[in-house]
């Protein structure tokens, strides 16, 4: 699928609770809505096994869609020729914290605690204040059939 019509999905979900984020995903009408819950899902899980964070508290902190690899296939056309199609994919992102970062700012001075963030591809045992998990996947879907519109003979009518 496309990371055009992921980041439809993808650009609702920030600031959301995950529980909150399922729900609107179910009854979300767009095919990206399957593909964004299976990561969150993956997401959430990693949180809770890995990190042993408690999944009422987690929010999505950041979702990105990015580019994937293209396949290229080509399609028959008329008289022999063919025309190339770009199938695309995507890799999403979906970034969870538990909401206990702290950030101050005064007037004066600007001062932010950040932890260092924690990847599910690193392996920290060390406790942190507050974790974040980052998971990757990659998503692809057949694009739907290219159809042209038959317009009759081809000639403008008025």
């Amino acid at each position: 699928m496309s990371p055009r019509k992921v980041r439809l999905v993808t650009g609702m979900l920030r600031g959301l609770k995950v529980d909150v984020a399922r729900t609107q995903l179910a009854f979300l009408p767009k095919a990206a809505a399957l593909p964004v819950l299976k990561v969150l899902n993956s997401a959430a899980a990693n949180a809770v096994n890995n990190f042993k964070l408690d999944e009422a508290s987690l929010t999505i902190k950041a979702a990105t869609a990015d580019q994937g690899p293209a396949l290229k296939r080509w399609r028959a056309r008329a008289m022999g020729r063919a025309a190339p199609i770009k199938k695309r994919t995507s890799h999403i992102t979906i970034v969870l914290t538990d909401g206990k970062d702290k950030q101050l700012t005064t007037k004066s001075q600007k001062t932010e605690e950040k932890p260092a963030e924690v990847k599910v591809e690193e392996k920290k045992s060390a406790a942190k204040p507050a974790k974040k998990v980052a998971v990757k996947k990659v998503a692809s879907k057949e694009d739907s059939k290219l159809e042209t519109p038959r317009h009759g003979s081809g000639q403008a009518s008025n």
